[in-house]
């Protein structure tokens, strides 16, 4: 494979953690990748409200990047000369999770039906014991893209892109991976995705007259305890009277996938006073909405960025999209933006990560679009409290 050889363009300036397509023929091929109309403003969001506070308003707008030519993506990617692309997809969860797993899967099999590319071949449900087998075995049948979709499977990485160096590695290593030689990576930032979580759900609180909410987690991991008390913060940055516990559901390390447990908790925990609930989970996802919803409590999904498109009725979400973010590494690929050896952190932005609100009132929605405008605004007090948030997560490795 020819390996890419401009140097990456920009890193973003957050470093705390190191962390698609109509085509016509063979010509022109249409990246579907959604991002936002405008970047937040750099200036002092705005911390008033609008009156009309029963107004209900709709995600931020999105439009389509950048095209990507089909000749370009096999000069990139084509690692056995066939003149095609195909893509390994390997996922810690089921493929079918209607969370992260699946956007990955879903945009890998569009992205190369949609190119006349093979097939994408997917290996999930691997555990970290098991990951070194299934990546070797993935490596092996003919991939030109391998792409690894979550750091809990990510330590055979060392060993396989060297004993595979033709295929090119991408791994969406959320929490963060070390860089190696033969690996692009791309990561984002959990503290400060999660600030934008708390202060959307803590607006549907403050409209409930509530102050009492639950996280519904794995195990206690450390991404897990960043997101958690980053998501107290934004949403006693609210109210400071406002509450959430975490609970596990699920058995150390990674189980976001036990319906039963996950299901237990929800109704333990609106017994003990809880309207709102944040299903960080994966295969537990929808059994968790579903029933919360049922129950009348307000829910928070951890998703795709299509959480406000589906049959439960979630109040919001905080998307994170592997195949949103896979499609715009591969446009930064292409461009040479991202190479093996670098890393890229996706930037916290509406449209793209970050909380979500579903039908909402102005009122809420102005409250989260402030939260936006003050991660644009890189307010000094607000990056320390996160990163001091980031810092004591993983301060035990």
């Amino acid at each position: 494979m020819k390996k890419l050889t401009r140097l990456l363009a920009a890193l973003l300036a957050l470093s705390l953690i190191a962390a698609a397509c109509g085509s016509d023929d063979d010509e022109v091929v249409q990246d579907e990748v959604e991002t936002t109309t405008a970047a937040p403003t750099t200036e002092a969001p705005t911390t008033e409200a609008p009156d009309d506070t029963t107004e209900e308003t709709d995600p931020p707008e999105t439009t389509t990047t950048e095209a990507i030519e089909v000749d370009e993506l096999v000069e990139t990617f084509d690692a056995d000369g066939d003149g095609t692309v195909t893509i390994g997809v390997a996922a810690a969860g089921p493929r079918d999770d209607n969370g992260y797993y699946q956007s990955l899967v879903n945009f890998a099999e569009e992205f190369s039906a949609e190119n006349n590319f093979a097939p994408p071949i997917v290996s999930d449900n691997i555990g970290p014991a098991e990951a070194a087998q299934a990546l070797s075995d993935l490596a092996q049948q003919g991939v030109d893209i391998l792409m690894v979709g979550a750091s809990e499977i990510a330590e055979p990485l060392p060993d396989v892109t060297e004993q595979f160096p033709d295929i090119f590695w991408y791994c969406n290593c959320g929490a963060g991976f070390q860089e190696l030689p033969g690996l692009a990576q791309a990561t984002d930032w959990g503290a400060a995705i999660h600030y934008t979580a708390g202060v959307a759900m803590g607006a549907i609180l403050q409209e409930q007259g509530s102050t009492t909410s639950v996280f519904l987690g794995c195990c206690d991991i450390n991404f897990e305890k960043e997101a958690y008390d980053a998501t107290v913060y934004g949403l006693q940055s609210v109210d400071p009277s406002f509450t959430m516990e975490y609970v596990a559901t699920g058995d150390f390390p990674f189980d976001f996938d036990n319906s039963a447990n996950a299901t237990a908790a929800l109704t333990n925990a609106q017994a003990e006073g809880a309207t709102l609930a944040y299903a960080y989970l994966g295969g537990a996802l929808d059994p968790v909405g579903q029933l919360g919803s049922d129950e009348g409590m307000a829910m928070f999904a951890a998703s795709p960025a299509d959480t406000c498109e589906r049959d439960i009725p979630w109040t919001g979400g905080i998307v994170f999209d592997g195949g949103l973010y896979a499609a715009q590494a591969l446009r930064l690929i292409v461009d040479g933006e991202l190479q093996e050896g670098s890393t890229y952190q996706f930037p916290t932005e509406p449209g793209l990560n970050g909380a979500v609100l579903c039908g909402a009132s102005a009122e809420a929605q102005s409250a989260l679009d402030d939260a936006f405008g003050l991660l644009a605004s890189f307010d000094g007090d607000l990056y320390d409290a996160l990163g001091a948030i980031s810092g004591e997560a993983y301060a035990g490795g």
